[in-house]
């Protein structure tokens, strides 16, 4: 499995690729890491591509700094970068979920010409406090997380946490991603909506009609983009979209041979 050095930090950014055909970079959900594409079938769904699956740091085999200064919007978006340079990638498709959609979306209005197309899912471009992301874990995750016992973390969500959820948490690092929670509550201030108006790159939005604010989010931004679709998954909160692969798919593959064909 190959790495990347981001060039600013010297953080390490594991990443593998698998295929061949245009680019597309796949960034992760925090506390997930770029299993789950390969696991739910994305990839196979998208033959005629090159596909490049990173662990965001903090996550997977990628660097896993403890203070949030190291996870700014900035050297998130230098990560993705370091990956595209390092396998000679002038420009791709950029699918992102959650984490990875806000990553996708700072890196699609600071260096738009790297992004052929960008695929939102359960993202937003806003600012997001420790009481938006309360809503999508439980309340009291911070603390949780500050035990640095990963344990405490997943008890938190309950008996109703499913097992791969749950496996694919316990691989975290509870302190790394502490300092990424906080970082995006108080670092990290979002695009202003100008700066969405302003892309000019193809974008499809996708979010469960249950996850409420990213679905109000995704609809302004749908209006807000010239070149912007959006695509709501009735009944699904935010772990459900990217749980919806055959239905995300779905919008994904004629959204893609439309503004990104593969080979």
């Amino acid at each position: 499995m190959p790495d990347a050095l981001n060039p600013l930090d010297s953080t390490r950014v594991a990443y593998d690729v698998t295929c061949e055909g245009p680019a597309i970079v796949w960034l992760h959900g925090s506390a997930l890491s770029r299993v789950p594409w390969r696991g739910l079938g994305y990839l196979k769904a998208l033959p005629g591509y090159r596909h490049v699956r990173l662990d965001a740091r903090g996550h997977g085999r990628s660097g896993k700094p403890h203070d949030a200064a190291s996870y700014s919007p900035e050297l998130l978006v230098a990560d993705v970068l370091a990956v595209m340079d390092a396998e000679g990638l002038e420009r791709a498709a950029v699918v992102g979920y959650s984490l990875g959609a806000r990553i996708g979306w700072q890196l699609t209005v600071t260096h738009p010409g790297r992004v052929a197309a960008f695929v939102a899912m359960g993202g937003t471009h806003r600012a997001q406090s420790e009481a938006f992301v309360e809503e999508v874990f439980f309340p009291g995750f911070m603390a949780a997380l500050r035990t640095g016992d990963i344990d405490a973390f997943v008890a938190g969500f309950g008996p109703g946490l499913d097992p791969n959820t749950a496996a694919a948490f316990r691989h975290n690092d509870p302190l790394a991603l502490a300092a990424l929670f906080e970082a995006t509550g108080s670092g990290d201030s979002g695009l202003p909506d100008a700066a969405v108006r302003a892309v000019r790159t193809p974008v499809l939005l996708i979010a469960g009609t249950a996850d409420e604010r990213r679905h109000a989010d995704n609809l302004d931004e749908a209006r807000m983009l010239p070149h912007g679709r959006f695509v709501g998954l009735p009944g699904r909160g935010h772990a459900g979209t990217l749980a919806s692969a055959g239905d995300v798919l779905d919008a994904m593959r004629p959204f893609l041979a439309e503004s990104y064909p593969p080979a």
